[in-house]
């Protein structure tokens, strides 16, 4: 993690390093603010729509992502170190295929109703997104659960269809949360949850209100007494808000002013390398993006390095049409990397029958900050190609349910996940929910499910190597960065050195992490 403030300016080289990340994360708290309990915390998040609910299934943003993890408990939980720590699971174990995994319930949790916490609500919430008719975003990643059984009073067991070494991860998911059971299926509609905050007011893509959850079983979050999160998509007005002091926290920062806001006394800069990524996604059911020689074009089209330093301003790195990142166990780093050359684009449209193309690429900065900008660059860079590009601004406003997975080329972000198996099956399994550019690939499926309950490392590797260049060579999304989480908060407002990288701003967990300084 990089911070950045008048003070601090030096430290951003020092922070570059290993040593100085490893001395600066492995300070003691006792070396650091102390938490301590009180105040109300304004935070704009720049992503929301009117379209959002209350619905698990249907969380897609960040808005809501931050929702799920303030009001609600999860099973697991990825900690700040990027390693996996019980919350209403005490503790796991799984047989030695890892087929059959047994999951002690903690108790004396009780829901902000005052209902205690059942092996019901944890059953019923985790089949409210599985079986063939769930339209649950989730529901690629709990398919392989065949059955879900209790034992005594304390105990759900899951068997999966295959061993997966990585399923207690998969229970960490923002959309898994536990809800109040409600005959076979739960409760969402009225916000109840076992989190550390209870919900007083939702305004769907405007905001939502919590206070502190008194009785919750841990002591050691929720330090504000109440919080109030607020969609602001525009940028400018978002960094105004943080400046003004009208919020103490936002998200995606303007990165070409970011150097100023750092000057700023009262305000930190934070920058987080992790699994974030920005994508041109095609429909490879649609002319003319069903012929990977038009996707392959497309791909070398595109000025990876320019991107990340005109629209990323170097807070980031150059993607190669996979989605997992370098600092993820099984990266593929012997895959060649793919760089802009018109040239070999010329060749893959030639290969395709055709001399040029015209496509037309939908973009907003619902999408990712600067989404219209890179369009532009992409267009530029694209035309020495053959390639006719034309940029089309987008509403930010219903972007994801007007314009994602409805149109043709769109600007998409992804904030990656933990583990591979996650990613590929959220969105890269043939016919998941949030499989935005529609590929199918027989060969990718059969090694998604081989991967995952393989237990040896080795061989474990070499699929998710494969399937990586399946997905960069043949796949139908174009990832040409990945972003540093840049966010910043008001001095007012502390949070300790080291903050997790699977998410924006801390995990979406900074509601209950943070304090007032």
């Amino acid at each position: 993690m990089t911070i950045l403030n008048s003070s601090r300016m030096n430290r951003r080289g020092f922070m570059a390093t290993t040593a100085g990340a490893a001395l600066v994360a492995g300070l003691p708290l006792s070396a650091r603010a102390q938490p301590k309990r009180g105040g109300h915390l304004r935070a704009a998040i720049g992503h929301g729509q009117t379209t959002d609910t209350l619905n698990p299934g249907t969380y897609e943003n960040s808005f809501t992502t931050s929702l799920s993890y303030a009001i609600h408990g999860h099973l697991t939980e990825v900690a700040q170190d990027g390693s996996l720590k019980p919350e209403l699971a005490e503790s796991w174990e799984a047989s030695p295929d890892a087929k059959v995994w047994r999951v002690k319930i903690r108790k004396g949790v009780t829901f902000h109703s005052g209902k205690s916490l059942e092996l019901a609500d944890v059953v019923n919430s985790i089949n409210f997104h599985r079986g063939e008719d769930s339209t649950s975003a989730a529901g690629p990643i709990v398919a392989p659960i065949v059955d879900i059984t209790t034992e005594g009073d304390d105990t759900v067991v899951f068997t999966l269809d295959g061993g997966n070494a990585d399923f207690p991860f998969i229970l960490a998911d923002y959309h898994l949360c536990i809800c109040p059971a409600d005959g076979d299926s739960i409760d969402w509609r009225s916000g109840d949850g076992c989190g550390s905050y209870k919900l007083i007011e939702f305004n769907p893509g405007v905001s939502y209100r919590v206070e502190r959850h008194e009785n919750h079983w841990r002591d050691d979050v929720a330090w504000f007494d109440s919080a109030e999160i607020i969609a602001i998509v525009d940028q400018n007005a978002r960094t105004t808000a943080l400046v003004s002091g009208d919020v103490q926290v936002a998200d995606r920062l303007d990165l070409k002013t970011v150097g100023l806001l750092a000057r700023r006394p009262d305000i930190q800069i934070n920058a987080v390398a992790g699994t974030q990524h920005y994508t041109f996604a095609m429909d490879t059911r649609e002319a003319p993006y069903n012929d990977n020689n038009v996707r392959q074009a497309l791909k070398y089209g595109v000025n990876r390095q320019e991107l990340v330093d005109k629209i990323l301003f170097g807070y980031g790195s150059i993607g190669n049409d996979h989605p997992i990142g370098q600092g993820q166990r099984f990266y593929n780093s012997e895959l060649e990397q793919k760089a802009y050359d018109p040239d070999k684009a010329k060749w893959h449209l030639k290969q395709a029958g055709l001399d040029s193309v015209d496509v037309t690429l939908s973009a907003a900065d619902a999408a990712f900050v600067g989404a219209v900008d890179a369009a532009v660059l992409y267009q530029s860079s694209a035309a020495e190609a053959g390639i006719n590009l034309t940029p089309s601004r987008e509403p930010n406003d219903g972007y994801w349910s007007d314009v994602w997975m409805k149109k043709d080329f769109v600007s998409v972000y992804w904030s990656g996940r933990v583990v591979e198996d996650q990613m590929f099956s959220t969105a890269y399994k043939c016919g998941a929910s949030w499989n935005d550019s529609f590929w199918c690939n027989d060969r990718f499926d059969e090694l998604m499910v081989k991967a995952r309950s393989e237990l040896d490392e080795a061989k474990r590797r070499e699929m998710y190597y494969e399937m990586q260049a399946l997905v960069s060579n043949e796949g139908g999304v174009i990832i040409p960065m990945f972003a540093n989480w840049v966010f910043g908060n008001s001095t007012k407002v502390a949070h300790t050195e080291e903050m997790s990288s699977n998410w924006d701003v801390d995990g979406m967990r900074f509601v209950e992490r943070w304090w007032m300084a």
